[in-house]
């Protein structure tokens, strides 16, 4: 080998003329893949069980058409407006709770089977692993829910087109939220026996503390309080005066059915509320990737 010849091999390769752009990009395009099959993955998990599809959809059936007629002979709303026509927004928000919750627990049945495993070994971060799961699982669960959503006009509420999508999109932030929830839960958690307690200990306080089975208005004081510290609360209610905004409502239904959260005093706009929902999902998945990265 002569001089020359190994000048040549270990000459340092020339920089790309504009620096790394083109590699971060290749970076970035294969991160975004690693995510979407991790979420292709969800969907088809829950396409192959039909099961699920039918048992999810049939507590808040129950909630809205058996309970809420039964309530609805005892309870006032303030005028004419039915108690089943108030309790539809909230039942809807919380129909994404189960599913969404028990999408983030499954990373608990991966680590078990083994398949978690498999995807820590891959070159991807295991950040697109979090993403993917909290995608997937909020997607199926609000495509879960517009079943729920299409029974709207027999409770009085109008298939308003703009109103639809509006629902939609709180849905899906609802479903993000709690999905990464269930998955921060999942990144400590080893066994499916202990997910499923841990995971029910936390949904139902959610779901009775959101206002989602009542008005929140005129409650004691430490019931209050508890309503404006669970995050659902802020899906709930957005929901809720976005919905009963399309009804005519007396003085009295609206004091009633639509009081106004407050913090410390400010009433908080419907906006600010989705807005705070957003920031606390963002955070949940960040805190879940970070603690996910020292998982073995």
């Amino acid at each position: 080998m002569t001089i020359r010849d190994t000048a040549r091999e270990t000459a340092v390769p020339p920089a790309p003329a504009r620096g790394r752009l083109p590699e971060v990009r290749s970076d970035l395009a294969h991160e975004l893949r690693a995510t979407w099959v991790v979420t292709r993955r969800e969907l088809l998990r829950f396409k192959q069980d039909r099961a699920r599809m039918v048992t999810m959809l049939l507590q808040p059936i129950l909630f809205v058409f058996v309970m809420g007629t039964g309530l609805g002979s005892i309870v006032d709303t303030g005028g004419g407006t039915s108690f089943r026509t108030f309790l539809f927004p909230g039942v809807l928000a919380t129909s994404v709770l189960f599913t969404a919750a028990f999408a983030g627990i499954s990373l608990v049945w991966d680590r078990e089977f083994g398949f978690l495993r498999e995807m820590m070994v891959a070159p991807i971060s295991r950040a697109s692993i979090i993403w993917g799961k909290c995608l997937g699982g909020a997607v199926v669960a609000t495509g879960q829910s517009l079943v729920l959503l299409a029974l709207a006009g027999t409770v009085g509420i109008p298939y308003d087109p703009v109103l639809l999508l509006e629902l939609i999109g709180c849905l899906f932030l609802g479903a993000m939220l709690l999905t990464a929830l269930g998955v921060l839960l999942s990144t400590r958690i080893s066994s499916i026996q202990t997910a499923m307690p841990v995971s029910q200990l936390l949904i139902m306080p959610m779901m009775f503390l959101s206002g989602s089975l009542f008005p929140i208005s005129g409650l004691p004081g430490w019931l209050a309080v508890l309503t404006r510290l669970n995050p659902l609360t802020y899906v709930v209610q957005p929901m809720r005066h976005l919905t009963l905004d399309h009804l005519d409502l007396s003085a009295a239904e609206r004091e009633r059915l639509l009081p106004v959260v407050t913090w410390f005093g400010w009433p908080v706009p419907v906006g600010v509320q989705l807005l705070a929902v957003a920031v606390i999902t963002l955070g949940l998945v960040t805190l879940a990737a970070r603690v996910f990265r020292t998982t073995e």
